[in-house]
């Protein structure tokens, strides 16, 4: 899109945000379990509020998988949401077909953002080629989620926070039961997703790079020592001790199904499981950042709200997003334990670090802002994460060995980056 077609259509918007109210309800769609979805709701709830002329309608995409696939379908068909809730890493592909709108002029016009208010880390994930395609509503990371109740149980210290892999997996051991002594673990002491972004900010502790080149990226380096050694821990917690649920156990129970249900010390998940442990989990639970290696390090949980170029409703949809990226909406949004701020003031606010609300511990998320890394912002990037889904996965199960894991992931992905 060019200059002026940009400078037109931001004075389009601004025109229309200053007139009249919409022609007819924006469509806002996210993604996530029921607890997520009710927190979406209150904040379309508390906008429609204080503007009861700008009708809101909340689509909800319960699966991450489900909820790409219709937005693709609904680009497609040239009918998306009016606004779309989006991970960072997601940004590029769309981006690269002109379906998003630039908001660069109208972040700059805005008199509810300020884009200095912002962590730089989150709001530069949302930047490709100098254009900004999405307003972050967190800067969250990857954490360790505790069951307290099963460490005091087990006379085990909880995590310092300088704490080691050594250290994770020494607890892990000690905290992984058969409580009915039939021969079959009931109580693990660690479990995540098994998922390839699960696996990265290891490779970064260990002082290994995840591709060749951030900006222009030609191939994943998983095929160094310090990638192989983290990929051969995180695969041995499965394979070598047996601390977390192999495929049988994952199938017919998830990971975070049983960490609710108080089966699992230790769960490796961003802050957006919070809203579900306040209203499901029975026990004492709090936070503790990642173990490390080499290096700290964790990576960046980031989703932004951004508009389809599809719409025909942008200047309504920008409304909403400055409401809902706003202090307003990032403050409620914090409050029900949804996000960490990518508002720096709101996330040192009593909305955030309320010591009234689990996790006790929130502030591990706003120390861990400076460790942050970021995957490459690449139009093919959700191809390659899904590629290497697959092979961690088999890699994590012992169907394959992590050689094999790698050497499947880098040349399957190999294609995906270009010629």
């Amino acid at each position: 899109m060019g200059r002026l077609s940009v400078l037109v259509m931001v004075l389009a918007v601004l025109g229309a945000g200053c007139g009249a109210p919409p022609s007819r309800a924006i469509t806002v769609m996210v993604s996530g379990d029921p607890a997520e979805r009710a927190v979406y709701e209150a904040l379309v709830t508390e906008y429609t509020r204080r503007f009861p002329d700008r009708p809101v309608t909340l689509s909800h995409v319960p699966g991450t998988g489900d909820y790409l696939r219709r937005l693709e379908l609904d680009i497609a068909a040239g009918a998306p949401a009016d606004v779309v809730l989006l991970n960072y890493r997601r940004i590029a592909g769309y981006a690269s077909r002109g379906d998003l709108v630039p908001l660069d002029a109208l972040l700059d016009a805005s008199t509810t953002l300020d884009p200095t208010g912002f962590y730089p880390q989150a709001l530069a994930a949302f930047v490709i080629d100098d254009v900004t395609y999405g307003i972050p509503q967190n800067v969250a990371s990857l954490v360790v989620y505790l069951n307290r109740d099963l460490f005091a149980a087990a006379g085990q210290p909880l995590p310092a926070a300088d704490w080691t892999w050594d250290e994770l997996r020494a607890a892990a051991r000690a905290l992984t039961r058969d409580r009915d002594g039939d021969g079959v673990i009931d109580q693990y002491g660690f479990a995540s997703e098994v998922s390839f972004y699960r696996l990265i900010p290891f490779i970064w502790q260990a002082g290994g790079m995840l591709v060749d080149n951030q900006q222009a990226p030609r191939r994943l380096l998983l095929d160094t020592p310090e990638a192989r050694a983290a990929f051969d821990w995180f695969v041995g917690l499965y394979t070598r001790d047996h601390v977390a649920p192999d495929a049988v156990a994952e199938a017919a129970t998830s990971a975070q199904q049983r960490f609710v249900a108080g089966d699992v010390a230790m769960f490796l998940d961003s802050r957006r499981g919070v809203p579900t442990y306040r209203a499901s989990a029975t026990f004492d639970w709090d936070v503790a950042p990642l173990p490390r290696a080499a290096v700290a390090a964790s990576v960046l949980h980031a989703d932004g709200f951004c508009i389809p170029q599809a719409s025909d409703q942008h200047a309504a949809a920008w409304h909403f997003v400055e409401f809902a990226a706003g202090p307003v909406g990032q403050a409620l949004l914090a409050r029900a334990g949804r996000i960490v701020p990518a508002l720096r003031t709101v996330a040192e606010s009593p909305a955030f670090l309320d010591p009234a609300q689990p996790p006790a511990s929130a502030r591990v998320f706003l120390d861990q802002v400076p460790l942050l890394r970021t995957v490459p912002a690449h139009p093919a990037w959700q191809a390659v994460e899904t590629v290497a889904d697959e092979e961690v996965e088999r890699a994590v199960y012992g169907f394959i060995t992590v050689d094999d894991a790698i050497d499947q992931i880098v040349g399957r992905s190999q294609p995906l980056f270009g010629p």
